[in-house]
């Protein structure tokens, strides 16, 4: 099991299509993915689940896998939040 901690930067936060970009990235490993914000876990994979953590710019997320793959997952998911999404 492997856990990195990330702080969101884009302006808007997790919203909607940041979300789906995120789950879309996670559900290409095999490896389980939860992320954690102020004591609330969520699968990584859900966009449900993700949306719920209401992670806005600024929030720190703590990205958990645990699996075969976990430390690619959490290298591309790393690097996605990192990178505002693409958004401004």
């Amino acid at each position: 099991m492997s856990r990195r901690k990330v702080k969101v930067v884009n302006k808007l936060g997790l919203h909607a299509r940041p979300a789906a970009l995120l789950v879309k990235a996670a559900t290409k490993y095999r490896s389980d993915f939860f992320i954690e914000k102020d004591g609330m876990r969520v699968n990584g994979k859900s966009i449900m689940g993700v949306m719920m953590l209401a992670a806005e710019c600024g929030s720190v997320l703590d990205l958990i896998a645990d699996g075969v793959d976990e430390e690619y997952l959490l290298d591309e998911i790393s690097e996605l939040i990192a990178s505002g999404f693409g958004e401004e």
